[in-house]
């Protein structure tokens, strides 16, 4: 399990979801299982889990327990196949966001910049790749992914160099990919340019953002009143809509408030700040260091 993805801030996330041994949990980012099997040390043998992965791969991590329920489903549809097996109501909802360890150390998979390998970067094994994103998207798409979603400082001439490239042939490969971008890429900050632009094209082919809001929204009515919402980002715009979402049920940030003024939501933040990993966390695993944990409470009578 470890050498598939190693949990991060396992113990703080346990804490916060307050399990109650005969209750029912969601983990919507199964990975390796670490988190799961967190969750099922707590549970009584009346308590139930349901761990959502859409890698086909994960099922290797699954462990021989009665009370594990595994979906093989993208998250964004979790209140239906919640439903599917007659529950309306949890007790503790996880999501550790990004991507795991199985998928940068798995050249093929694509995600990595590392490797030389197909242009592929999806989490499912199905659909469209990212060698089908560069190579069909508009040079304004292009730029405005890799401006929203990588938050690149030139994110235009990123994208008229992918164009001008896939105009000579398709790009395939992450050599390609790489080589394309070369002329752009800042000299000493290649590591940090290369991430930004894997990241946003991962984002665009897998659909994060909008599986991430739909989600949270599904969360408002499936936790029921007291039940715990723990999530785990990795990058500026993850963080910024879990913390809106927590903090006022929108993911503009803004509060709707009742006519004497007071905010209307359904949520009681845990968490003032979000939580970081400790220093030794970090060494023992460096690719915890930029995650951030939150915590809410779903409100009763919301």
């Amino acid at each position: 399990m470890e050498t598939y993805h190693v949990p991060v801030m396992l113990d703080e996330s346990i804490e916060l979801l307050d399990i109650r041994p005969g209750g029912t949990y969601v983990d919507v980012t199964f990975g390796g299982g670490g988190h799961s099997r967190g969750i099922l040390e707590r549970l009584s043998d009346g308590g139930r889990l349901f761990a959502f992965d859409q890698d086909r791969d994960a099922r290797r991590n699954l462990p021989d327990d009665p009370r594990l329920v595994f979906v093989e489903s993208n998250f964004r549809f979790m209140r239906g196949w919640l439903r599917c097996h007659g529950v309306e109501r949890v007790d503790g909802i996880l999501a550790d966001l990004g991507v795991s360890s199985h998928h940068f150390d798995t050249r093929e998979r694509g995600f990595s910049f590392r490797f030389d390998a197909p242009l592929d970067m999806r989490m499912s094994q199905e659909g469209e790749t990212a060698a089908d994103l560069v190579n069909t998207e508009s040079r304004e798409e292009l730029a405005r992914i890799l401006r929203d979603y990588g938050e690149l400082d030139v994110p235009h001439r990123a994208a008229a160099c992918i164009v001008r490239s896939r105009e000579q042939h398709p790009l395939r490969t992450i050599d390609e990919l790489v080589a394309c971008v070369a002329p752009v890429t800042p000299r000493g900050a290649e590591s940090k340019f290369l991430s930004k632009l894997f990241q946003a094209l991962r984002i665009e082919v897998n659909g994060e953002m909008e599986a991430l809001r739909m989600m949270l929204e599904q969360s408002e009515r499936v936790l029921r009143p007291g039940g715990r919402l723990v999530v785990i980002a990795y990058h500026s715009l993850e963080d910024r809509t879990v913390k809106n979402f927590m903090r006022s049920g929108r993911f503009d940030g803004l509060p709707e408030k009742d006519f004497y003024g007071r905010v209307r939501s359904c949520w009681q933040v845990l968490t003032r700040k979000a939580l970081t990993p400790s220093a030794g966390e970090v060494e023992r695993n460096p690719r915890s260091r930029s995650a951030k944990l939150r915590a809410a409470v779903r409100l009763d009578g919301k």
